[in-house]
């Protein structure tokens, strides 16, 4: 189990807005994040548990947000529509497409998600896996 998760954006209001479309169809919930003297971010967690959480983060040394080669941050969905209704929220709000919601079945048995970018260029993965007792 991890932690936390975090992401570096130059806008933290699109930042929002994308990850709201994105994170609230899963049962996300975004909470405030108390000042700690560190630069501003946002947050998410799941409804039913105070972890794991997903940060979004101006950049700690104030430096531009950059994306990292082959990082992908991957969301579980409680149904194939949720992963739609996640991967059509985010692309309304500034995503870019990286594969379009559908099976996935070299993945495993009931396996549907769906890949965007955040309007920072951090890769996004959505996924529904029918595999997995619910």
């Amino acid at each position: 189990m991890f932690s936390h998760v975090t992401v570096g954006a130059s806008d933290l209001e699109r930042a929002a807005s994308f990850y709201d479309a994105v994170l609230l169809p899963l049962g996300l919930k975004r909470r405030t994040v108390a000042p700690d003297g560190g630069p501003a971010a946002l947050c998410w967690v799941a409804t039913q548990s105070p972890l794991p959480r997903f940060y979004v983060y101006s950049p700690f040394n104030r430096e531009a947000a950059t994306v990292g080669n082959g990082s992908m941050v991957a969301f579980l969905a409680p149904s194939e529509e949720a992963v739609i209704e996640a991967y059509a929220g985010g692309m309304a709000n500034g995503g870019t497409d990286e594969g379009g919601p559908g099976p996935r079945p070299h993945y495993g048995d009931g396996y549907f998600g769906a890949y965007l970018r955040d309007p920072d260029g951090n890769k996004v993965h959505i996924v529904h896996r029918g595999d997995l007792p619910q």
